[in-house]
């Protein structure tokens, strides 16, 4: 099975009075390139986040992670400062009598007063936190690896399809370079003939002539090699996996041949072909660069 890098995963879950929430998703990328989002005080779950995507199976391509923690009221430690009430109050009630203002101190606008509350978080276990995101990553994964899979799917049966159309006009090629010799040979009979006359041309002359033609433009051992990578082609989404750099490679090798082809041609079908060929390996070039 190949997969895309192009993939999205989510999955949430309550754990007592707090939620967890990961979400994931990918782009394409060279190589392996994951960041980790979430709330300053929880960085220690950056690395092991980072190594359980990598252990998944994701080996190319950018991943962000986003990670939220939501916790219930219950979880937070709530107090308040006698003694910084007690001097806002004496202060705001000396203010008053100076400037024979109305004292009209409420415990709400003591309480709005800086420092005088003060709210913490209830500590909790970093293993435990770490195990109950690692499950909820776990789910996210699957989603996000099944959409990569099917993604996968699609290219690769649009990239074969495009390979055996190349080897059709491939074939195309090979069945048309007989008739190119030939039809060489008739022109250049043609034009010796009116040159030289008919008694000045020889058969032996025009046969040593159309064999340096035929040599000089056969692409029988393109085509063979062409042959051999498009079967690599196959071979190498039926092995599945990791399959972008192989397939990487394998394209260079059949544009070389494509190209070496092309600077053969002597004539306008054959050259046609070419360009069409051409014109599918660059669609199967684009779509490589989104697999794994």
């Amino acid at each position: 099975m190949v997969k895309s890098m192009t993939g999205y995963g989510r999955s949430q879950a309550v754990f007592g009075n707090k939620t967890v929430t990961v979400e994931l998703k990918s782009v394409n990328n060279r190589f392996f390139d994951c960041s980790v989002r979430c709330p300053k005080a929880y960085m220690f779950l950056e690395e092991p986040v980072k190594a359980d995507i990598k252990a998944s199976g994701v080996t190319r391509g950018k991943a962000d992670v986003f990670i939220g923690l939501e916790y219930a009221a219950g979880d937070l430690a709530v107090s308040f400062s006698e003694t910084a009430a007690a001097r806002y109050i004496e202060s705001i009630g000396a203010l008053a009598e100076k400037f024979g203002l109305e004292n009209d101190v409420t415990a709400m606008k003591i309480a709005q007063m800086p420092d005088v509350f003060s709210v913490e978080r209830v500590e909790e276990d970093r293993d435990e936190l770490l195990a109950q995101v690692r499950a909820v990553l776990a789910e996210a994964l699957k989603s996000f690896d099944a959409m990569r899979a099917a993604e996968g799917q699609r290219l690769a049966d649009d990239i074969l399809a495009k390979g055996r159309e190349i080897a059709v006009m491939k074939d195309a090629v090979a069945a048309r370079m007989p008739g190119v010799v030939a039809d060489y040979r008739a022109r250049l009979t043609e034009r010796m003939t009116a040159v030289l006359g008919e008694n000045g041309v020889t058969e032996q002359r025009i046969l040593a002539e159309a064999a340096v033609f035929a040599d000089r433009t056969a692409t029988d051992e393109e085509t063979v090699r062409l042959t051999s990578h498009l079967t690599q082609l196959e071979k190498i989404f039926a092995e599945g996996g990791a399959v972008g750099r192989k397939l990487d490679f394998l394209v260079q090798e059949i544009n070389r041949e494509i190209n070496t082809i092309g600077s053969k041609a002597n004539d306008l079908e054959v050259t046609g072909l070419v360009l069409d060929m051409k014109c599918e390996l660059e669609k199967i070039r684009e779509q490589i660069q989104n697999l794994e």
